[in-house]
């Protein structure tokens, strides 16, 4: 076949053209970190890009679940510690109370107000909410534990049923805890406590040793709450752990399907552009002289 001077021109364009496309996607590899920047480059790569971008998400959506459980576990265990400190505090006037003997009339109209004080507290702590949502309140999260209309507690089976949130694939960590019975037993408490210091017994016939007793009945109730507490809060944290370790992995397969190699992205370049400026002087050189250069 013969080689015109027309076809080592063309070739020349040719392969200058590939040159110049080739610098331009390892050029734009390099200002986007990225291998491919559209389907069409290597729809391969795209696709499994997708697959563990998807699983990235899930898995910062479930760390953001694990905060909303966090939050919950928390507040409600500093919750039931001020209903401990709360029973604490009706022991010791309960015990106070008891000697009836050395307490003037001023002294049980003191405890009495306390003890109120004490149950207005106690209604505080029931209607704790995290965000707008009352974490005691069971699957009526909407709506408080302690009904200031009513002046009473909740107690329906809707306010007693589980509320959990879900923290890994199939995997639902319970976040609320049953307590409205509790409160509303130690509400009981502080009424027959206030009855028994005013009129030295109450309607029932119970004693301050019958009432201390079930002061301390009510803190181990307390006590066995927050141990659930602590055991779902321990489980929390562990797959607070295995929700970074799934992070790290998937992050770390979107970047090796992904993510540019830079040092062997820029040896690539550096190369290519050789290969351009060879190129060039090669055509420079195969060009023939032209016919004005004759007629000079």
């Amino acid at each position: 076949m013969r080689v015109t001077q027309s076809m080592l021109s063309q070739n020349m364009l040719r392969n200058l053209s590939s040159s110049y496309n080739k610098m331009g996607k390892l050029q734009e590899q390099l200002n986007t970190g990225k291998k491919v920047t559209r389907p069409s480059d290597d729809p391969v790569t795209v696709m499994k890009g997708m697959g563990y971008g998807m699983q990235v998400d899930k898995v910062e959506q479930y760390q953001k679940n694990m905060g909303e459980v966090n939050n919950w576990l928390d507040s409600s265990d500093d919750a039931l510690d001020g209903v401990g400190q709360v029973l604490q505090r009706l022991k010791e006037l309960a015990t106070n109370a008891s000697n009836t003997g050395a307490m003037t009339e001023s002294d049980r109209s003191a405890i009495k107000t306390e003890i109120d004080q004490l149950r207005e507290h106690l209604q505080d702590v029931a209607n704790t909410k995290v965000g707008d949502k009352h974490i005691f309140s069971g699957s009526m999260t909407d709506k408080p534990l302690y009904n200031k209309e009513n002046k009473s507690f909740e107690t329906g089976d809707a306010y007693k049923s589980d509320v959990s949130i879900e923290v890994f694939d199939g995997v639902n960590l319970r976040v609320s805890t049953d307590v409205s019975k509790m409160f509303s037993d130690i509400d009981g408490l502080l009424d027959k406590v206030k009855d028994l210091t005013g009129n030295g017994s109450s309607d029932d016939g119970n004693s301050f040793g019958k009432m201390i007793s079930d002061i301390d009945g009510q803190l181990d109730v307390v006590l066995s709450k927050r141990a659930d507490i602590g055991a779902r809060s321990n489980r929390a944290e562990l797959m607070h752990n295995r929700l970074e370790m799934q992070e790290g992995a998937a992050k770390k397969q979107r970047s090796q399907n992904e993510d540019v190699d830079y040092e062997k992205t820029i040896t690539d370049l550096i190369t290519s552009e050789s290969i351009h400026r060879a190129t060039l002087s090669v055509g420079a050189r195969i060009m023939q002289p032209s016919l004005m250069d004759f007629l000079r």
